[in-house]
């Protein structure tokens, strides 16, 4: 039986080549201002905004909606989701300073202590299992998260049945390195029947880039060799 969890959609930028950052997770600036205003009317539209520790630890990022980007009055700001197996986060991170609602996605092996205004929420042993931490947030009445990556998280959450929609802005640029993170980072298919195949639904013009949004796989023949 499936279990219920909130309508999931992934989201981030990559170069032409497919690079989410430079060298060693240096941070580029892939995104113009219609793609910022996009992923800001995104954020305002979920709950929850989840990232990797990696992520938190790499850009420390505020994760708040610019409403000023947006038309109309702010609304509910979405908590902050930080994947967080082993307690890497610092205790100087902007995710920690309590200004907005902020939950810790950890494993059973994490003996972390966080400051008492901090949802801490073990979703699994060894570290966080997307699907155990989807149905928690469910029940806690989450219904609309947006994953805005790293490179491992997207891994992780391209997967069938743990995503609804997957978009990529794609800057009209190339990064070239080979150590550059790429989409996702994680174990390569080496067969035409291990990937991933997803639906096409829209390539829409964007500033000087372009958006491309995939929904999950449907039931189709198998992929030409």
């Amino acid at each position: 039986m499936t279990l219920p969890r909130p309508l999931i959609w992934i989201n981030c930028a990559a170069s032409a080549d497919g690079r989410l950052a430079f060298d060693r997770g240096a941070r580029a600036r892939l995104s113009g201002p219609e793609d910022l205003a996009r992923v800001q009317r995104l954020r305002a539209e979920s709950d929850g905004i989840v990232i990797g520790v990696g992520t938190a630890i790499a850009d420390d990022p505020s994760l708040r909606v610019h409403w000023d980007l947006l038309d109309g009055a702010p609304g509910s700001p979405p908590a902050r989701i930080v994947l967080d197996s082993a307690g890497r986060l610092p205790a100087t991170s902007r995710l920690l300073d309590g200004s907005l609602p902020t939950i810790i996605a950890t494993s059973e092996r994490c003996a972390r202590q966080y400051p008492a205004h901090v949802t801490t929420i073990v979703a699994g042993a060894e570290r966080v299992d997307l699907e155990r931490l989807y149905t928690e947030l469910h029940a806690r009445g989450h219904r609309r998260l947006l994953v805005e990556g790293g490179a491992r998280v997207l891994a992780s959450a391209l997967k069938p049945g743990l995503f609804d929609r997957f978009t990529i802005y794609v800057a009209p640029l190339i990064i070239g390195e080979h150590e550059a993170p790429s989409v996702v980072s994680g174990p390569a298919a080496r067969r035409m029947e291990d990937v991933l195949p997803l639906d096409l639904l829209a390539v829409d013009r964007l500033g000087a880039g372009y958006v491309a949004s995939y929904g999950p796989p449907r039931a189709a023949p198998p992929l030409l060799p």
